[in-house]
């Protein structure tokens, strides 16, 4: 399965979501029945939900006015954009109502009971099962016309069994107090994020997922083995499937990809240009046994304090038999296609970025992405795997190994220059990297001390925070 993975606020600060695990919908026209349960224009109920509500609240003729006042914002409820906090997202159709050991708001549970108990409900909500410790059961049985008197034997069980905030057997960290969920007392978030949704459109075996850059609804899969596929993703909550056809791919680079337990494709990237130079970077690994053009410096080397010859031989042969590789391609066609419009490119390769000889068979990194404010391609290198770091390569400011590396693939030096600056590739350094200061440093070097930092991003909305998931060793 491959799944949009989303960033959530801490458990203890509430945000909104609906009991069906949905950000609350934007609203085309106002509530007529819970309108006061609709903010920012935003709700858990639409329309038709609203008046679902009103039908049910009319059906159980209630004549006691402060219980019918009470029951009303009971139903409504739902659409409150906490719902989810408030129901706990259970099949309950009571919330958690707010009783006398929540020290931040009313006992709304004693005034409900002390209103209701002796009013007749019909299909009263309260006689529905509710969930006690995992047991499903009524306490007593339950009649089409109903008080809670003839439900429950005292306040203290109604409000056990149906009373939060900070009390009863349904903690939550909010309850609710017969009106909108409201922070002005400081309890909960004043945070006005989202709630966030998962959405199954798919199943595959992809690594990596890239939007296509000319912001069309489609986007760029990647498998381990090294093929690319281009997809039309559907449109939320339509119900459709991931547009991708295997068996028709964007590009195969199978060919020159090394795949095992821990080698691949690794990463992929797309110029911020491409829809006007169709340029795009693939991460992988090579075998030099098997490729010819699998082949540059080993990072075990005398400049880092490394002898090849010392290393204890990985499976599968010698240090540095494996290498991690960033090759360019192009996917410019035909004089009547664009790379906007293109749905094949060549599995040529433009040119060598980086190559890269591994003293190990792990931990080794590979994802490329360039940076949205200053276009630079990044790439993630892990310290190689060996347990501990033996030979601290991470820490060591000569070696490349666990790794960030900021490289500019813009203004490609030319062979003489690549070989007296000491390059790894067909790339040029940065003149504001961090650490071109420091002259123990690699130029190239964004930040160091990594194990495996396997899947990094930056903040689409404050670009100067980057975010890595390192294993933290």
């Amino acid at each position: 399965f491959f799944f949009f993975f989303l960033l959530l606020l801490p458990l203890s600060s509430p945000f909104p979501q609906c009991t069906d695990l949905r950000a609350p919908a934007t609203l085309t026209g106002d509530l007529s029945f819970c309108s006061s349960y609709a903010r920012g224009g935003t709700s858990c109920c639409d329309a038709s939900q609203d008046l679902r509500l009103r039908r049910h609240f009319d059906a159980m003729n209630v004549s006691h006015p402060l219980c019918a006042s009470s029951l009303k914002s009971l139903l409504c409820a739902r659409c409150d954009p906490f719902s989810a906090e408030l129901f706990g997202v259970s099949e309950s159709q009571i919330p958690i109502l707010c009783n006398s050991s929540s020290s931040t708001a009313a006992d709304f549970c004693s005034s409900l009971w002390d209103s209701c108990q002796d009013a007749l409900i019909l299909d009263s909500p309260f006689a529905a099962s509710l969930r006690q410790g995992g047991d499903l059961r009524p306490l007593r049985n339950s009649t089409a016309y109903s008080k809670l008197t003839d439900l429950w034997q005292s306040k203290s069980d109604f409000c056990d069994a149906f009373g939060g905030g900070g009390g009863g057997s349904r903690n939550s960290s909010l309850c609710f107090d017969g009106r909108p969920v409201s922070f002005e007392n400081g309890a909960g978030s004043t945070s006005t994020t989202a709630g966030l949704c998962l959405e199954k459109l798919g199943n595959g075996s992809y690594i990596n997922l890239v939007p296509h850059p000319d912001g069309s609804n489609r986007a760029f899969f990647s498998n381990l083995a090294g093929k690319v596929f281009l997809a039309t993703v559907p449109d939320q909550d339509s119900g459709g499937v991931l547009g991708l056809d295997e068996s028709n791919p964007f590009v195969d680079l199978t060919d020159q990809v090394y795949l095992y337990t821990t080698f691949g494709m690794t990463g992929l990237a797309f110029h911020p240009d491409f829809v006007s130079n169709g340029r795009f970077f693939a991460a992988f690994n090579c075998d030099r046994n098997k490729s010819p053009d699998c082949r540059g410096t080993c990072a075990c080397n005398s400049d880092v304090g490394c002898d090849p010859s010392q290393l204890a031989s990985p499976a599968g042969g010698e240090p540095c038999r494996y290498h991690t590789v960033i090759a360019e391609y192009s996917a410019n066609g035909t004089a009547a296609s664009t790379p906007s419009t293109a749905k094949k490119a060549s599995p040529e390769e433009v040119r060598r970025i980086f190559t890269m000889g591994l003293p190990f068979t792990a931990d080794h990194g590979g994802q490329i992405l360039f940076g949205p404010a200053d276009g630079y391609l990044y790439f993630m290198m892990g310290d190689g795997g060996e347990k501990g770091d033996p030979y601290n390569f991470a820490q060591n400011k000569k070696s490349l190994l666990g790794k960030i590396m900021r490289l500019d693939v813009n203004n490609i030096p030319s062979a003489e220059q690549i070989a007296s600056l000491g390059l790894w590739g067909n790339y040029s350094t940065p003149e504001d990297n961090p650490h071109r200061e420091d002259k123990e440093m690699q130029p190239e070097i964004w930040a160091y001390g990594f194990r495996n930092p396997w899947r990094c991003s930056f903040d689409s909305e404050r670009p100067s925070y980057f975010l890595c998931a390192d294993i933290g060793q």
